[in-house]
């Protein structure tokens, strides 16, 4: 029997183990840093580059502080000793005493690696916790927001109100809350067309005086503007992705991709033959969202 004892050890040793767990602490964090910037990007509703970041940052500081760790501070040996092991001598019981606590630096380190992986677990925790949150219901109540008042005046990009002989059959025109011009989720487009030709769901057989009928502009397809309108075919347009809209009947999509119709806004004419909201529109603005299609 034989045994072959390699062991790391000397001046040099030592300087690569503390350089090591130099760039270990930095590694970790790094990593803890960019987990708790993750958490404070998503909390806060902030872009998605961002959160693809932080999170990126996260994972690859804590995979180099463990590959790290493995490369540096693992001690490095091979020992091979004999099968059958004879009574110990006081010379090789105070050899044994004298390795057992040269290695006491090692078990701090394993110390300092458990509290480094529960603060590290901490943070995935709470990361899957959002995650989860994400699967519920929206977090943003804004979603929901009616953008339109009742009794709010449509207003022209000019802060015009806009009166029922301000447009002819045939055209179209683009509205605002009286308290958000310029709005992109209120954009509103406001179309007249003839009394006679439209065919609207009864309970809005009052939303559309004289012919004027008004409709979210944002697609719900990707939330590109619904700017052009074929009057011949009475037939909202988008131009990023050819979805269209038939006005006449709810501005129900006849083709491309939107699978939604454009919300509608109930309309009514003041004593004054202003136009205003008569309530919110029929959904909420803007492509589909929390489960909507």
């Amino acid at each position: 029997m034989t045994e072959n004892v390699d062991r790391e050890s000397g001046p040099g040793t030592t300087s690569r183990q503390r350089w090591g767990m130099l760039f270990v602490l930095i590694s970790f964090f790094v990593a803890i840093a960019a987990g708790v910037g993750f958490l404070v990007v998503y909390w806060t509703g902030g872009s998605n580059l961002l959160l693809g970041v932080t999170l990126a940052l996260f994972l690859g500081g804590l995979g180099w502080m463990l590959v790290l760790w493995s490369h540096w501070l693992m001690p490095q040996e091979e020992v091979v000793e004999p099968r059958e092991i004879p009574a110990s001598e006081t010379r090789e019981l105070e050899g044994m005493y004298q390795e057992f606590y040269a290695g006491q630096h090692n078990i701090q380190r394993r110390n300092a690696l458990k509290w480094m992986l529960l603060c590290g677990t901490g943070i995935v925790a709470a990361m899957v916790v959002s995650f989860i949150r994400s699967v519920g219901k929206s977090p943003y109540p804004s979603l929901d927001d009616t953008v339109w008042k009742h009794g709010q005046r449509l207003m022209t990009t000019e802060g015009k109100p806009v009166n029922v002989n301000f447009l002819q059959p045939g055209s179209t025109l683009l509205v605002f809350p009286e308290d958000q011009i310029g709005s992109e989720r209120a954009q509103t487009v406001l179309i007249r067309v003839h009394a006679k030709s439209l065919q609207l769901p009864k309970k809005r057989a009052n939303w559309a005086p004289m012919g004027y009928i008004a409709y979210s502009r944002v697609c719900t397809h990707a939330g590109c503007p619904v700017g052009l309108y074929e009057a011949t075919l009475d037939t909202l347009l988008c131009p990023c992705h050819q979805s269209t809209f038939n006005v006449l009947c709810g501005a129900q999509p006849t083709g491309g991709p939107a699978a939604r119709p454009l919300p509608q806004l109930p309309l009514y004419a003041d004593a004054d033959g202003n136009l205003r909201a008569g309530g919110g529109f029929t959904a909420p603005p803007g492509p589909g969202f929390w489960g909507m299609p």
